[in-house]
């Protein structure tokens, strides 16, 4: 399951044509994140992306995390 997690957000990276080091540039920029990609690659392996920084990364990505209500079966 970790890996599951890891691969969908890197295809989020590659889907919106930026590498590893150019998000997290841009987080480093912007919310002042480390600048490394070792610990951005770690947290994604670990899961330990905490929830504010899931929403930084996605919006650097140009998302946004929305919360909604699961239809009834």
């Amino acid at each position: 399951m970790k890996s599951n997690l890891r691969n969908e957000i890197k295809s989020y990276i590659v889907r919106q044509g930026m590498t590893m080091q150019e998000v997290v540039d841009l987080l480093a920029d912007e919310y002042g994140w480390s600048d490394s990609v070792s610990n951005l690659s770690n947290k994604l392996q670990r899961e330990s992306l905490r929830y504010t920084e899931a929403v930084q990364l996605a919006d650097m990505l140009g998302f946004e995390i929305v919360w909604q209500k699961r239809r009834d079966k």
